[in-house]
């Protein structure tokens, strides 16, 4: 499934990460996926909320550099070798991911990965 995922750009500095979630909570925005990477200056928060419009709004509002992107949400079984098996399959077809993190869906059993690619349609009929 596709997800839109937002990417927020910050200072690497305390307090810099916890910010945008207090816009986001200000905003009634539930962030339900969250990664962060860094270099020496400034990171990118990456995120799936619940409310992408809304948090993009209170986000921008507040002086953020925000950036949506589509990426896929892979729902997978929470059992070993489940992650390795969707991966196996991509790299067997010579598809390139760019990034990825995970996070546990509503549903017990399951969990959702994350992928940045650069077909997303492609890698959808990959793996079904």
């Amino acid at each position: 499934m596709v997800l839109k995922q937002l990417s927020i750009f910050v200072e690497n500095r305390p307090g810099a990460i916890a910010e945008p979630l207090g816009v986001l909570l200000e905003a009634g925005v539930n962030a339900v996926a969250f990664t962060v990477a860094d270099t020496t200056d400034f990171g990118i928060i990456r995120m799936i909320v619940d409310d992408t419009d809304k948090a993009v709004r209170g986000l921008k509002n507040s002086g953020f550099t925000v950036n949506v992107s589509d990426v896929l949400g892979l729902t997978l079984e929470d059992k070993p070798g489940a992650f390795y098996h969707a991966l196996k399959e991509l790299s067997d077809a010579n598809v390139n991911i760019e990034y990825s993190y995970a996070f546990c869906g509503p549903k017990t059993g399951e969990v959702t990965a994350v992928l940045r690619v650069p077909d997303i349609n492609s890698v959808e009929f990959i793996l079904k």
